[in-house]
């Protein structure tokens, strides 16, 4: 089993040290473990715990929800089936989020065509327009 350093968890995590501190401190992490000196080491599961909070978070769930969640973990198996609950609804807020996103994404994508259809115009009228230099070239003579 590896150990890591609070930095070297920061790294392989995407945690700022702060946050690392700040999770352990309202129990989103179990105590981390100290070595003699004191410094916190971190284990592999604790790293494969925060990849789970980062996917968590990443995807917006409330801390509220994520110390919900911890709690359940930890209390044992007879609380997989409230786990998998907290997990659908996280599941059924993200997908609203990607059709709002996607909604959003097509209006975007309207816009550009827009845009490209304005630009392709301006191109067709300038390619052409007469050449109004010489059209007044002509009327000089």
């Amino acid at each position: 089993m590896s150990v890591y350093t609070p930095a070297q968890a920061a790294e392989e995590t995407g945690f700022s040290l702060d946050t690392l501190r700040y999770y352990e401190r309202i129990g989103l992490l179990t105590p981390i473990e100290r070595n003699a000196a004191g410094q916190r080491r971190f284990t592999d599961d604790d790293i494969g715990w925060l990849g789970m909070l980062r996917c968590l978070r990443g995807t917006g769930m409330p801390i509220a929800e994520m110390l919900r969640f911890a709690k359940l973990v930890r209390a044992g198996d007879h609380t997989v089936e409230d786990r998998i609950a907290v997990l659908e609804e996280h599941d059924r807020t993200v997908e609203a989020q990607i059709a709002s996103l996607r909604e959003k994404q097509s209006a975007i994508q309207f816009k550009i065509r827009y845009y490209r259809d304005v630009l392709a115009l301006n191109d067709l009228a300038t390619t052409c327009a007469p050449d109004t230099a010489r059209l007044h070239d002509d009327a000089d003579a």
